[in-house]
């Protein structure tokens, strides 16, 4: 009878311990790449670097096709995707400013910036926080400053960066840019939080300049041979550094039996510089063209998400603080722009939504490859993607020259079919006035209805002179 009752009890907890593994709340892992551009990870084609891991994951997950990133450059990027809020809610436009580049070359006075995150604005983590969830940050944040808050105010239960000035090079042979210390800061916070649902956010700061990697990953590139648009050999070993830190993320969640439970979420802050050519995308990290925008995107989660499909829903990183929560069961603690991708990683369903949105009412300087200017990386300008459609709107010449009266000549309006037309060579504007206006009147309609700001006065500095400003300003 003892031994029955020894039995009989062993087979209850093996019981309740199932059931207990099988309600709880999955855990969340983002991993955020600074400055990787769509095209440069191996399973979107590039013939030169490798990122062997991504590659798997991306087997094992679903890729989205179009993703985007909240905005052209990583402040803004980062706080639309941790707020949930488009651009005009929060006013973070830039890095520290938004009148970058030669003033006598702007035609307008940019609306000013929020250096980082305001403390009003709840972020995913401090909503993950409250429905139960251990939370944290390893790597960059920028979103401080004198408009922001720190990591610790805003939801983070634990924050680890692994240098103060994460753009300056140093001499860390075996750590570049700190990859590997971050990784295992966070590993570490998964294997102490194992217990319990867990968010880690791993923002990585490669591949943003200044570039480093291992001493035997750049001896590995600089042996290969070049690829036909692919060639910088520091560029692709300090990628190959961060995608064999993945591994070793991934590695540790397999390893703790974390994996099944686990939804992880791979992508970038902004595209590529102008270091690594995006073609067929048009521009690099600044820019609105896809190049500048347009991201990585895998999504891995077993027995939800099945393994090798792809998806050509567009979708944005304001779309992954609705998710998040989705997947937790919580309910969202504000009104939030983006929605939950859960119906598309489940195949069940599709969005509700029919567009999605950026907006910069400023100036970025030095022009992008394939860019409109050859001065800036952007002048002011609002941009709309519905279904195959994209339009930009560039506000020096919509509010300076004449507007919708003279749209046939003052080229405020570039509209492209992304679907036929990728890398947004072909402005339709002029031909297919139908979808144009229909664009800009949903453009114009959710401008006013976030109360987005824009620049209407001229800027007093503006002088234009010499060959360079003329072709600014055609």
């Amino acid at each position: 009878m003892k031994l029955q009752r020894t039995m009989l009890c062993l087979l209850i907890c093996c019981w309740c311990a199932s059931l207990v593994t099988a309600q709880r709340r999955p855990n969340i892992v983002l991993i955020f790449a600074d400055d990787l551009g769509w095209k440069d990870v191996g399973y979107q084609g590039s013939d030169f670097y490798e990122t062997p891991n991504l590659d798997r994951l991306a087997k094992a997950g679903m890729v989205f096709t179009q993703a985007y990133a909240g905005a052209g450059n990583c402040v803004p990027s980062r706080a639309v995707m941790l707020s949930g809020q488009y651009s005009p809610r929060h006013s973070v436009y830039a890095v520290g400013d938004t009148e970058r580049g030669p003033k006598k070359l702007m035609r307008l006075i940019p609306i000013p910036n929020k250096s980082g995150l305001a403390p009003a604005n709840i972020t995913m983590a401090e909503a993950l926080k409250d429905a139960g969830y251990t939370t944290g940050l390893f790597g960059k944040w920028h979103l401080g400053g004198q408009d922001g808050a720190r990591p610790q105010e805003q939801g983070f239960d634990t924050y680890f960066d692994s240098r103060p000035n994460p753009n300056q090079k140093r001499d860390e042979p075996e750590d570049p840019k700190g990859i590997y210390s971050l990784t295992r800061a966070a590993a570490k916070f998964i294997e102490t939080n194992q217990d319990r649902p867990f968010f880690a956010y791993l923002a990585h700061h490669a591949i943003h300049s200044a570039l480093e990697a291992r001493p035997a990953s750049l001896a590995k590139f600089q042996a290969k041979q070049p690829g036909a648009q692919h060639k910088h050999a520091l560029y692709a070993a300090c990628l190959y550094d961060l995608d064999d830190g993945v591994g070793l993320l991934l590695g540790k969640l397999k390893e703790l039996g974390l994996d099944k439970n686990t939804l992880v979420i791979f992508m970038s802050d902004n595209g590529g510089t102008q270091q690594s050519s995006q073609e067929p995308l048009r521009g690099n990290k600044g820019a609105y063209y896809e190049g500048g925008i347009r991201e990585p995107f895998i999504a891995y989660w077993p027995g939800v998400i099945k393994p090798g499909s792809r998806n050509t829903t567009p979708i944005h990183n304001v779309d992954l603080y609705p998710t998040f929560l989705a997947a937790a069961s919580a309910n969202a603690p504000k009104p939030l722009d983006g929605e939950s991708l859960l119906p598309l990683f489940k195949g069940t369903g599709k969005l509700k939504r029919q567009a999605i949105f950026w907006h910069f009412p400023g100036y970025l300087d030095d022009p992008v490859i394939r860019g409109r200017d050859p001065v800036f990386r952007t002048r002011p300008v609002s941009v709309i993607r519905k279904g195959d459609w994209k339009l930009h709107l560039y506000h020096e010449e919509w509010q300076l020259d004449g507007g919708r009266e003279t749209l046939a000549t003052n080229n405020a309006v570039e509209l492209y079919n992304i679907a036929m037309d990728i890398g947004e060579r072909h402005n339709l504007a002029n031909t297919n006035k139908a979808k144009r206006d229909e664009l800009l009147n949903e453009l114009l309609a959710w401008i006013k209805a976030t109360n987005a700001p824009l620049p209407t006065e001229k800027h007093p500095a503006y002088a234009p002179d010499g060959k360079a400003a003329k072709q600014a300003n055609k």
